[in-house]
């Protein structure tokens, strides 16, 4: 022992181990909450810049979901929805009553999407996109999208008694759905974001609505939709038909019921 140097016993060893082992826990504990509370701004940034474009219930599955910022290919089933000769009626229309007769139209359409395990990702004048299998993995996507579209032509009528009562036209819509490969994520500047999915895929439902006034029928799907459907759809094989941007004349079928 050396003249005038502390005696360390064994309880002394380990206390001084323990301080340490203490300093270095708050060390790390600093850094974890530093961490953590960059993360959480980044999520809340997310969230506010994101919640402008989507349902509330769509960002907190993405956000808990940990979609990838650069996105990821996904198979979606795509559902693209258009009013019926509404740009005419835009005209005649008063414009406060056009947008009440537009949000409750839109209002009722999400809901039977919600209803069904989808998500609207996109509103685009009178037309609408609704995603089913973008946010999360879904085996059953193409049932969801026609028990959908279903839905919405029985939403669409239950609004159009009720527009009726009002004196107000009634409204007609086409829908058009396609299912395939594409790419996922969270699209738009850091202010302003929307979950979405670009690709083929919504491109050809844009399409095959647009065939709706050709074959006279409400909702229409592609092969792709149709091949995975369960047997009790009622649907109607159409001639194939040739569409823009597609080499071979794609399958056309016409959704009727359920059961």
């Amino acid at each position: 022992m050396i003249e005038g140097w502390p005696v360390l016993t064994a309880a002394g060893l380990v206390v001084a181990a323990l301080a340490v082992a203490l300093q270095r826990s708050r060390v790390q504990i600093a850094a974890l909450r530093e961490a953590l509370e960059a993360k959480s701004r980044d999520l809340e940034h997310i969230q506010t810049s994101f919640a402008r474009f989507a349902p509330e219930e769509v960002v907190e599955r993405v956000v808990a979901s940990g979609v990838s910022m650069h996105g990821e290919r996904k198979e979606v089933t795509a559902l693209f929805a258009d009013l019926v000769g509404f740009t005419a009626l835009s005209e005649q229309l008063e414009a406060d009553t056009l947008v009440r007769l537009l949000n409750g139209y839109f209002e009722r359409m999400s809901r039977a999407v919600t209803e069904h395990r989808g998500h609207v990702s996109t509103f685009v004048g009178d037309g609408m996109l609704a995603l089913f299998g973008a946010v999360q993995p879904n085996p059953w996507q193409a049932n969801d999208a026609v028990h959908a579209a279903l839905a919405m032509r029985d939403e669409l009528a239950a609004y159009n008694r009720e527009l009726e009562a009002q004196s107000l036209p009634r409204l007609a819509f086409g829908i058009g759905l396609h299912r395939g490969v594409g790419v996922a994520g969270l699209v738009g500047s850091p202010d302003l974001m929307q979950f979405t999915f670009v690709g083929r895929t919504v491109n050809l439902a844009a399409r095959i609505q647009a065939l709706t006034r050709v074959h006279d029928a409400d909702i229409l799907l592609t092969g792709a939709v149709h091949s995975g459907l369960d047997p009790r759809f009622r649907i109607r094989e159409l001639p194939a038909t040739q569409v823009r941007g597609i080499a071979e004349p794609v399958p056309i079928f016409a959704a009727d019921s359920f059961g």
